[in-house]
């Protein structure tokens, strides 16, 4: 009788190497085989062409699919192309188009109704009082009260005593540029203690640094920026990557345009509005350059978990940078005004670079923003720098060359007037004024709030009507509210005009009454801007809606009948 093999036994006198040496080469034993086989007779050039040819194929392929651009969206954009050139689809397209291009100019053309344009340069100067006349006249055009807090974000402080006071410092600046610290010394060191005493507010080390740039958007792409760089010069990156949560700013979008960068959106809480963490965790790879966080995002005023995404920035060794831009004066002071928060700032263990706009809540004018980062290795990969020009060395630290002066002596001039104790008193004003909202709206039959207002910023839609017929019908109060999409809600952001006396109870009182006459028949709240916004949301190929805005921005460059004082140029032509 024939005895059973004893494979157990076999198994272990062969060892683990052996074992794992015989499981990995008898599939490949097999594979060889089956090719020597069906490629027996074949001639060998035909062998090497078919390799050659299935290796580029596959190469190409995976090339597809590591571009900025992914491969998805690309099939899509070909498609809807190919679509467009359908003859009726076209006309329609170039139909709607013309509509809005006709309504775009009638509006802009409206609100400076009365006032020729100049189409050429003058011939001769005007005299300095008929300058300062037909300035006041343009400033003086439009119809929202914007200094008395009509208008959702826009102007940040109407103080007349701070206007005075950033006008004359502007005066005395107005000739100076930073990219000469030779001839305006005092400006550089302007410029270096604006850093500095941004970097104290958001508790920075001996070893942070930074920048002051042109805005909020300035300062996102300059982060991007030196992100990228790193992670080209540290780990051979060439194509880079950006994982930032759908409610970002769209400056990240733009920076990725510009500096050729991947984005990645990270979906957000559909309660809280705040990044899913967990999401962004996932979707790490080793194209990752930078992870971002927003303290607060710009729809819903959310304060992004700062803590758990520096902490993936830890655990990975990947850059996090804070998006303060919006909140930046507002919540390194919350706690000090009655308003704790979650640490957010270089506070945190994995936070490299935090951006705050002081032409916001730092009330400086319009023009200016920092960038800062926890060390110096960071900034460093910002710089630009050009040795071989004819021209001399070149080297500037941001995107521009030549600055205002003047903006930065105001920005210092702004934060040297408020100081910790002002910005702490605007600081609780404004959140008090916000809070005071929120409540109020919660309280109004057919109102809820989106996501949770933590800074300055209150969202609100609406499940009975469209809320921008709601917005359509404030604006026939003189409120100008910001519309939003995806989902479809309007915000109101709370600056220092909305803590004037009277201003937040009118708006409360408006709200209140304008929801309690479409609730009467709330079909009617699908006109106007509502079905604008709803047909934009809808529109599957989104590059018919970024036409659409091509044609918004060409109309603001549109010109309306020529000034007389064009006539002596035009009779010499």
């Amino acid at each position: 009788m024939a005895l059973a093999p004893d494979v157990g036994g076999a198994i272990k006198e062969m060892g683990t190497f052996t074992l794992g040496k015989a499981l990995v080469t008898s599939p490949l034993v097999g594979v060889t085989t089956q090719l020597d086989t069906r490629l027996h007779g074949v001639d060998p050039w035909k062998v090497v062409v078919g390799t050659a040819g299935a290796t580029l194929a596959v190469a190409y392929l995976y090339n597809l699919t590591q571009q900025r651009v992914p491969l998805s969206a690309k099939v899509k954009k070909f498609i809807f192309k190919w679509v467009k050139r359908v003859p009726g689809v076209r006309r329609q397209i170039e139909t709607e188009m013309e509509k809005m291009r006709v309504s775009f100019e009638e509006e802009f053309g409206n609100s400076s109704e009365g006032i020729p344009y100049l189409h050429a340069l003058p011939f001769e100067g005007m005299s300095h009082h008929k300058i300062l006349d037909e300035t006041k006249l343009h400033l003086n055009l439009g119809e929202l009260d914007w200094a008395g807090g009509a208008m959702s974000g826009t102007v940040y402080n109407s103080s007349k005593e701070l206007g005075e006071l950033m006008t004359n410092v502007y005066g005395l600046a107005a000739w100076t540029n930073p990219l000469h610290p030779d001839a305006f010394p005092g400006l550089r060191k302007m410029e270096a203690e604006v850093v500095a005493m941004a970097c104290s507010i958001f508790n920075g080390s001996s070893s942070s640094c930074g920048c002051v740039t042109t805005g909020g958007t300035e300062s996102i792409i300059l982060a991007c920026k030196a992100y990228r760089d790193l992670a080209r010069e540290e780990k051979g990156i060439e194509v880079t990557e950006m994982l930032v949560p759908v409610t970002a700013h769209a400056a990240f979008d733009k920076a990725a345009t510009i500096l050729g960068m991947r984005i990645k959106h990270i979906p957000v809480d559909d309660i809280t509005k705040r990044v899913d963490v967990k999401a962004m965790k996932k979707m790490i790879s080793g194209r990752t350059a930078m992870l971002v966080g927003s303290a607060p995002q710009f729809p819903h005023g959310c304060i992004d978990n700062i803590q758990e995404i520096a902490a993936l920035g830890v655990k990975y060794g990947i850059p996090v940078h804070v998006d303060a831009c919006l909140g930046g004066f507002l919540i390194p002071f919350m706690e000090e005004a009655g308003f704790p928060l979650k640490p957010f700032d270089f506070r945190v263990p994995g936070v490299t670079s935090i951006s705050a706009d002081t032409h916001k809540y730092g009330f400086a004018p319009k023009g200016s923003s920092v960038i800062l980062y926890s060390d110096k290795k960071y900034r460093d990969s910002q710089w630009f720098c050009f040795p071989d020009w004819p021209g001399g060395i070149y080297a500037t630290p941001t995107i521009g060359g030549s600055r205002a002066g003047g903006i930065v002596a105001a920005c210092w001039a702004a934060m040297l007037f408020f100081g910790r104790e002002g910005y702490i008193k605007t600081t609780k004003e404004i959140i008090t004024t916000t809070r005071k909202i929120t409540e109020a709206l919660q309280n109004i039959p057919g109102i809820q709030i989106v996501g949770i207002p933590d800074v300055s910023v209150v969202a609100f839609d609406s499940k009975d009507f469209n809320v921008y017929g709601l917005s359509d019908g404030l604006k026939g109060r003189g409120w100008a509210l910001n519309a939003l999409q995806f989902p479809s809600c309007v915000h109101l952001c709370v600056t220092r005009p909305h803590t004037l006396p009277g201003v937040a109870d009118k708006f409360i009182k408006d709200v209140t009454e304008v929801t309690a006459e479409i609730m009467k028949d709330p079909s009617a709240s699908n006109a106007g801007s509502a079905a604008m916004y709803g047909m934009a949301a809808s529109v599957p190929d989104r590059s018919i809606v970024e036409n659409l805005t091509g044609i918004y921005l060409d109309a603001l460059y549109c010109l309306g009948p020529k000034a007389a004082i064009e006539t002596k140029i035009d009779s010499k032509n």
